[in-house]
């Protein structure tokens, strides 16, 4: 006789998982919820009295190869952060507010230590961010991922008046640009780090002192997650005309997708915060600066664009928030200078 558990597949050891989630997920829900969590769909009761004109946003993303430094350093309480933080920072440039937050997990072989630490990060992702977690789905696929390998993906949906959905068509010649620190590299570029960890010969259990701590440690340091800032934003009556996140691509490969045409974003790159762990990017791999800043976040996470007066309120308003540069006539392009 052949079963299921003969295949790989063990049905139990999910229901243990499924019943774990459902603790944790009681700390990220509220009564919007009307649905018992477990089921087949998740309902939200979205309160049509908070918005005249309801536009609902969503996002998807995923962590990358950050996970193969989690999977190598066996710590995976801060990628479901970085799951979170991906998805609801991209929602925030529209100037929605995060509602609900789905997970895909998938891997060969469930480990439950492993999952449970991943949820972990997750809820904590969702309490940074304001939103409720309302389901998920963990796939188990024997043969298709190697022993200890997973995948992560997730889902955000928010909601924004149409009169308040910010595309970047206001912004204007004459414009301010306000940085907001990344916390480190975030979760881009870690296919370039990787090589360069290896090339180089070092250990991600190495202590590195120029870093101040284990290689390992400090790569996996969480995406910031922008929901507290924007909040505080919202509350002062401070609106953006548009909204970078830094992700892939990196500064000039972001902030130009907010741009209308007839407009050249000049971003000052002495600036910008200095954080070690890029210069040790840099040296290490002997990086070329143009390369740099088109992978990596170089120490700004969100970028706001502001005309001169507002500029100067949110840079009393929010922790190292900075003017990083401006707008003016030219070509629909970012340079850096």
């Amino acid at each position: 006789m052949t079963t299921y558990r003969d295949a790989g597949v063990d049905l139990e050891k999910a229901d243990r998982f499924v019943e774990y989630v459902k603790r944790r997920v009681g700390e990220v829900q509220g009564p919007e919820v009307i649905t018992p969590f477990g089921g087949f769909a998740a309902g939200y009761l979205l309160d049509l009295k908070k918005y005249k004109s309801p536009v609902l946003v969503s996002t998807t993303d995923g962590v990358g190869t950050k996970l193969k430094i989690a999977q190598a350093m066996d710590k995976h309480d801060t990628v479901g952060i970085d799951l979170v933080a991906m998805n609801v920072n991209d929602l925030l440039t529209t100037w929605a507010d995060p509602l609900f937050f789905l997970d895909y997990i998938a891997t060969g072989k469930l480990e439950l230590r492993v999952l449970e630490q991943i949820i972990d990060g997750i809820v904590e992702g969702c309490k940074r961010a304001g939103c409720y977690l309302v389901g998920g789905e963990t796939a188990e696929m024997p043969g298709f991922y190697a022993p200890g390998e997973y995948d992560l993906a997730g889902f955000c949906v928010g909601a924004v008046d149409r009169d308040e959905l910010i595309t970047g068509k206001e912004i204007a010649e004459g414009d301010l640009l306000v940085g907001l620190p990344s916390s480190g590299i975030h979760s881009n570029g870690f296919s370039l780090v990787r090589k360069i960890v290896e090339d180089r010969g070092y250990r991600y259990d190495q202590f590195v002192e120029e870093l101040g701590g284990v290689l390992g440690e400090v790569l996996l340091t969480p995406t910031r997650i922008y929901a507290e800032e924007v909040k505080r934003l919202k509350e002062a009556g401070l609106k953006p005309k548009g909204i970078a996140h830094v992700t892939g691509g990196g500064i000039p490969g972001n902030l130009v997708r907010i741009l209308p045409e007839g407009l050249t974003a000049i971003v000052e790159k002495e600036k910008l915060p200095k954080l070690g762990i890029f210069e040790w990017i840099r040296r290490e791999g002997r990086v070329p600066e143009e390369e740099m800043f088109k992978t990596f976040n170089m120490g700004v996470g969100m970028i706001f664009v502001f005309d001169p007066q507002t500029a100067q309120r949110v840079l009393g308003l929010l922790d190292g928030a900075r003017i990083i540069g401006r707008i003016e006539k030219g070509p629909k392009e970012v340079r850096i200078v």
